[in-house]
């Protein structure tokens, strides 16, 4: 009874709370909630004042449109890494597929150069990047762990050895004058040039939202949960009937899709592509954002990824030690907050505890983080 006592009454963590207040809202509430802060968002390229504008040699909107962008792939990048819980070191390749088709499709540079629309180009990056995560998936995802790890990380090498190697897609040379999406202002002049990234950032802000709306919708259906079954025992998962092998193609196509339309957003603003963008190291910062932010958290991995982009760009003496500041941020995330700045959180779990307080008379929220302690203390309880 003491032990139980001491727990009920330990303090509610401020995450907790946030999160039962947001629970607790119904669903006009929520959006009443998000439009302004959605408004905000946009509001952001025409904010340029202390602390949010960046040091002078940078340009505001463009940081801002390499924070979105970084946010797209860590959104796409935790359907599998966060969803699914496959380890994958490799998510870079998708990422210059993507880039590569928006490539040889727009720019005179390609010998496939044509006069293609650009919403027709976004669709094809997209179907290729994802026929690509069944090529990777179908002969890979058998494997589990630190062996797929590996197999991944050797597909981006690979990607990236064939721009080196095959004539056609330029090696170092890269492609110039890669296309954009339409549309012009009153005067005649392009609204998506290179040097201006508000319209850039605008354009991946509201692919995120589309994207955050059909991952959200995926999360809480059959998909899904197949998926947090496959991430927390995949062979329990097999067991209870989970065709565990279907749902991780399945989560490797998604995020692999993901990938690509960031790719695509990247080659249209830099107009520009070649082999040097997509190394490892690169496709280790999209891992590090997911795991900063919190694995399995749209919400946190989007922090992550203004974090790990964002922030060497407000602050250039960050840039130049960034690997030394992010792997050290890192392992003390590790030890004292390993579910990451806003990890997720099991809310079946979350939610029995609750069931179990309210059973007993106390129906206070739950006052813990981890998932794992939440079961612990109901069964000691």
């Amino acid at each position: 009874m003491n032990a139980r006592n001491s727990t009920d009454s330990a303090p509610v963590p401020f995450g907790t709370r946030i999160r039962t207040w947001w629970n607790g809202l119904s669903r006009f509430q929520q959006w009443g909630v998000l439009i302004p802060l959605v408004a905000v968002v946009y509001l952001l390229p025409l904010l340029n004042f202390f602390p949010l504008t960046t040091e002078p040699g940078t340009d505001y909107e463009i940081a801002l449109f390499n924070a979105a962008r970084m946010a797209l792939l860590a959104i796409g990048l935790n359907v599998v890494v966060g969803q699914a819980g496959l380890l994958d070191l490799g998510y870079v390749g998708f990422f210059a597929i993507g880039a590569y088709v928006a490539a040889v499709l727009t720019s005179p540079d390609s010998v496939l150069y044509g006069d293609y629309p650009w919403l027709a180009v976004v669709p094809i990056a997209m179907a290729v990047t994802m026929v690509s995560g069944v090529i990777l998936g179908t002969p890979t995802l058998r494997l589990r762990g630190d062996y797929l790890a590996i197999v991944t990380l050797g597909f981006g090498e690979i990607v990236r050895l064939l721009a080196d190697n095959i004539p056609h897609l330029r090696g170092n040379q890269g492609f110039q004058s890669v296309g954009g999406p339409p549309g012009t202002y009153s005067d005649g002049s392009p609204i998506f040039v290179q040097t201006d990234g508000t319209p850039w950032y605008w354009l991946t802000v509201t692919a995120i939202i589309l994207v955050l709306i059909l991952v959200g919708n995926l999360e809480r259906s059959r998909v899904g949960r197949a998926w947090v079954a496959i991430r927390e025992d995949e062979d329990a998962a097999e067991i209870m009937g989970v065709a565990t092998f279907r749902f991780k193609i399945w989560a490797f196509v998604i995020g692999a899709a993901i990938g690509g339309l960031s790719g695509v957003l990247y080659a249209g603003q830099a107009a520009f592509v070649n082999n040097q963008r997509f190394d490892v190291i690169t496709s280790v910062l999209f891992l590090a954002a997911v795991v900063l932010g919190g694995s399995g958290n749209k919400v946190g991995v989007i922090l992550g990824a203004l974090v790990i982009s964002y922030i060497p760009d407000r602050f250039q003496v960050i840039s130049e030690y960034r690997y030394l500041i992010f792997g050290l941020a890192l392992i003390v995330l590790m030890i004292f907050r390993p579910q990451g700045l806003l990890g997720a959180r099991q809310r079946l779990l979350a939610y029995g505890r609750h069931g179990y307080r309210r059973l007993l008379g106390r129906d206070e929220p739950v006052a813990t983080e981890s998932p794992m302690k939440d079961s612990g203390k109901g069964v000691n309880a």
